[in-house]
């Protein structure tokens, strides 16, 4: 994928990881794409880990794995960052 694409991704993910995840964050959209894209890279580790396979493409499984490891990113950043 190229980086408009890792971008958009990352947004898209990184959305739908705020968006799912209770209480309010108080972050911008930079670090919501920051959190979205690593979110895309923690996600696409953690299915080629399970057999799941790798992230190619920009579909409806690669949009999965992506807010899935965001919505990781996103708890791990709430529980050590903000120390709530």
């Amino acid at each position: 994928m190229g980086w408009i694409a890792w971008i958009v991704l990352g947004l898209v993910a990184g959305a739908l990881a705020r968006w799912l995840m209770p209480g309010e964050d108080k972050m911008g959209w930079i670090l919501t794409i920051v959190l979205g894209i690593g979110g895309a890279f923690v996600g696409g580790f953690i299915g080629s880990l399970v057999g799941l396979g790798s992230v190619s493409g920009f579909n409806i499984a690669t949009i999965i794995t992506a807010t899935i490891g965001a919505f990781i990113l996103l708890f791990a950043y709430n529980k050590l960052i903000l120390k709530k």
